[in-house]
C-alpha cells in the first residue's frame, strides 16, 4: 500500500473530526510531538488513518463506539502487511488521558526506524 492522494473522504472526515481526533491532532500538528510529522485522515492505498507519521510508517487510530473488533482487525493485519504499525485508542483515552496516550504515541515512535534521514527524522 502506497500513501495515496487526499480522497474527498478523507477531507470530508477531517472537516467533522470527532472531539477525541481534534484534541489529539492539537498536540500532533506542527511537530508538536517529539518533532514527528504526522498528517490527519490521511489516505493510504483504499483506506483512511486517523493519524499517519509516514516518516516512522507509524498510524495512529482513535476507536469510538462505532468501531468494530473483528473489522479493526482485519484493517490493522492489511496495514501490517504493508509495512505499517498500527496502534490504536480509544477515544475517552484521548480525551481523558491524553498525556498517557502521547507518551505512547512517543515511545512507539522511537522504537521504529526512520524511513527519512535528515532534519525531519527527530524524535528524541
Amino acid at each position: 500500500m502506497v500513501i495515496g492522494r487526499t480522497n474527498r473522504h478523507a477531507r470530508s472526515l477531517r472537516r467533522n473530526s470527532t472531539d477525541a481526533e481534534a484534541r489529539l491532532w492539537g498536540f500532533l500538528r506542527k511537530r508538536g510531538l517529539g518533532g514527528l510529522k504526522f498528517r490527519r485522515q490521511a489516505t493510504i492505498g483504499y483506506q483512511v488513518v486517523d493519524f499517519l507519521c509516514a516518516e516512522k510508517r507509524l498510524v495512529v487510530e482513535l476507536d469510538g463506539g462505532q468501531h468494530s473488533p473483528e473489522r479493526d482487525a482485519a484493517r490493522t493485519a492489511k496495514l501490517n502487511a504493508a509495512g505499517y504499525r498500527v496502534i490504536r485508542f480509544w477515544n475517552n483515552d484521548a480525551l481523558d488521558n491524553t498525556d498517557d496516550v502521547l507518551e505512547a504515541i512517543l515511545r512507539e515512535a522511537k522504537a521504529l526506524p526512520s524511513r527519512f534521514k535528515g532534519p525531519s527524522s527527530k524524535c528524541d
